[in-house]
Order: structure tokens, then sequence, then C-alpha cells
């Protein structure tokens, strides 16, 4: 059976996946790890493919932070395929944010406590706040390492993506308010309304995306 690994996003963790059906295939989730301090995105992606064994031929399916270290990936070993949701790829996708972000890093001087409960603060920018959902994905960063979530904030603001060496799959929504579709011209698949949980929120549909790219019935 073909080894399926997922990654989810900055904030989240395997949950996110649980509306992902993919029959055939073994799904891996490759949790986060603790960085160390000097760890940067293409650092920690190699962390990961040792920690987890991911191999050659292996598919490699990364949501928002997910994705970006499923690009660096990609450029470490050669992927039978890599898929990523609500993420980028490459420099021209990087949104203004960021260098606003870079200059004033705020996030540097915010108590622990803050990246724990800020949940509840940011859950409108991912999409469905309701309900169930919305009560997971606060969950989700309140069980998430604050100092993961530095580290992390840090390493993506400083993420330089290099030149693609293998093709990327990138399923995006053109409602996604983290990473807007209109900064993406070369996404290979658009969801229509679709926000940045989509993964979770319309797992139905992108499953079915994503399995045509596994059966190869998408180039």
């Amino acid at each position: 059976m073909e080894r399926v690994f997922l990654i989810a996003g900055l904030g989240a963790d395997r949950r996110l996946f649980d509306k992902l059906v993919l029959p055939g295939y073994e799904l891996i989730h490759a949790d986060w790890i603790e960085p160390e301090k000097h760890d940067t995105i293409p650092s920690y992606a190699q962390k990961l493919i040792d920690h987890y064994g991911i191999q050659t031929n292996d598919h490699v399916i990364g949501v928002s932070l997910g994705g970006i270290l499923t690009v660096e990936i990609s450029g470490l070993l050669s992927l039978k395929n890599a898929i990523i949701i609500s993420s980028i790829k490459q420099s021209a996708e990087i949104p203004p944010y960021f260098k606003f972000f870079r200059r004033l890093p705020v996030y540097k001087i915010l108590p622990h406590r803050f990246y724990t409960s800020m949940g509840n603060i940011i859950k409108p920018l991912f999409g469905d706040t309701k309900g169930k959902t919305g009560f997971l994905f606060v969950d989700m960063i309140r069980h998430t390492s604050p100092v993961f979530m530095r580290w992390a904030m840090h390493a993506v603001l400083r993420w330089q993506p290099k030149p693609l060496k293998a093709p990327i799959h990138q399923i995006i929504g053109n409602k996604d308010l983290i990473f807007p579709h209109k900064y993406i011209s070369t996404a290979t698949h658009i969801v229509e309304r679709g926000s940045h949980d989509m993964v979770y929120t319309r797992g139905k549909e992108i499953s079915k995306i994503v399995l045509k790219i596994l059966n190869n019935e998408i180039a």
C-alpha cells in the first residue's frame, strides 16, 4: 500500500485531516516535533524526513505551513506526489502582510499564554467558525506548543522559496484569507468559495481532488 504523509498547518494537529478520506492508501500523520531555536523551514523539513522516514516515491500532503514544508521536502526527495492545500509554493505568492510582520515582529514579544488563547481572536480568518468546526479550531490552537508557534511564525516569515525542483499540486480556495487566491496565478486546482480550513469543512470535495491526483487521473 502506498504511503501518504499528512502535515497539518500552524496551530493545527492531525484532527485537521479527519474529513480527508483516501481509500487504498496508508495515511501517516507527520505530527509536529519540537524545533531547535536555529531551525529554518528547510532544516525542519529535513527533520520531518528523518523522524518519520519519508522516502522517495512517497506522497506528501501539507496544509498551510504543512504545505510550505511539503514544498521543501519535494526539493529534498523525489516524491511521487507533493500536494499542498491552502498554501503557497513560491516567492510571488507570498502575501504583502508578510513584509509588515518582518519589519514589526510583534510575535517575538507576545507571552506564551497568548499563543494558546488566540484561537477565538483569529478563527474568522480561517473560514467556518461556527459550532463544532469553530470549537475544533480553538481547541487545536490551545493544545499547540507555544514554543513551536513562535518559532514557526519566525521561520515562515523568513522563508525564501527556492526554484521548484518538481511539480507541485496546489489546491487553493478563492475565499482563502490567509493566502489569497489573487496572489496565486498557477494553482492547479481552485475551489470555489473555499476557505483556509477547507480540508476539514469541504473534506468530501477535497478528498475527491486528492484521490484523482494520487490515482494519476490528473496530470
